[in-house]
């Protein structure tokens, strides 16, 4: 039996499909060991496939290469980077939404890059609010309009030679852009319900989609809220990167920035080199942790 080696792109009730350099795309099934060790294959996983079958190019996943990463929600494994996407208007940014997806990644040691698409609906005064408080704390900011085109190609070349993980909540344009800068899977799109002003539909399943050499896009389902998960309330300020310039400036060892007095953190905030926006998230994230442990 021949054994090829792959990436697994896509998962749907315990099949999996594999893409191979040699002879393209398998479906496999798992074999039961995986289950037996509690190990269970994700996407983005460099496997190893007994081919069954070379004409209906079916197989079995064999062995799982050692994971670079895994990250919970979504379920996936060896992400270079996330790139979240929200949009400018209709529906307009949920800050905290954001916040919590950035907190998550930086949990997750993953590098994130954001979005904002339909920047044609936003205005000079909105533009800068957004620079101000995320080019400000060291994230890289892409803005784009699907609907005009505009910005696909830096998001492209962001995108080259990586295994990248898109995600944002419905409606903000994702499987638009999605689109546009690939042509092997096209994506559903939805349009806004004006009532609910937010998407009517969500991606069914995670995949990742072959861009080129080395580089794969995963679209995952929109999500309208998101847990901080595994965080305690005091390892919180870590995962904010702008902090971390001020570590160590306080009166008191392990401050928490918040109630304590001469605070390096508050006082950046005072002198606005610290956004109000990203501040306040963090503040309600920290008491949404405290509020948990009491549980």
């Amino acid at each position: 039996m021949e054994i090829l080696t792959g990436k697994i792109i896509k998962g749907i009730a315990g099949f999996y499909y594999v893409q191979t350099a040699e002879a393209g795309v398998y479906e496999c099934k798992a074999k039961g060991i995986f289950r037996k060790d509690k190990q269970k294959p994700l996407v983005g996983d460099n496997v190893e496939i007994q081919v069954l079958d070379e004409e209906e190019k079916e197989g079995n996943v064999e062995s799982i290469f050692p994971r670079k990463n895994q990250l919970i929600r979504p379920a996936v494994a060896n992400v270079d980077q996330a790139v979240v996407i929200f949009a400018l208007n209709h529906p307009k940014p949920n800050y905290m939404l954001l916040d919590r997806f950035l907190v998550a990644m930086e949990y997750q040691q993953v590098p994130a890059v954001i979005c904002f698409n339909k920047k044609d609906l936003g205005t000079e005064e909105e533009l800068k609010q957004l620079r101000d408080t995320y080019c400000g704390c060291g994230y890289q900011v892409i803005l784009t309009s699907a609907q005009k085109q505009e910005g696909i190609l830096e998001l492209k070349e962001l995108l080259k030679g990586k295994t990248s993980v898109v995600a944002g909540p419905s409606g903000v344009g994702k499987s638009s852009l999605t689109n546009l800068v690939q042509d092997q899977v096209c994506m559903e799109t939805g349009e806004i319900s004006r009532k609910l002003g937010r998407g009517k539909h969500t991606t069914r399943h995670s995949q990742l989609i072959t861009m080129g050499e080395d580089t794969y896009l995963m679209d995952t389902p929109g999500f309208s809220s998101l847990y901080v998960e595994g965080i305690e309330k005091e390892e919180l300020k870590d995962y904010f990167v702008e902090f971390h310039a001020h570590e160590g400036n306080c009166r008191f060892q392990g401050c928490v920035h918040i109630h304590e007095p001469d605070c390096s953190v508050k006082a950046a905030l005072e002198e606005g080199s610290i956004s109000p926006i990203r501040y306040g998230d963090y503040v309600e994230l920290y008491n949404e942790l405290k509020e948990k442990r009491r549980y």
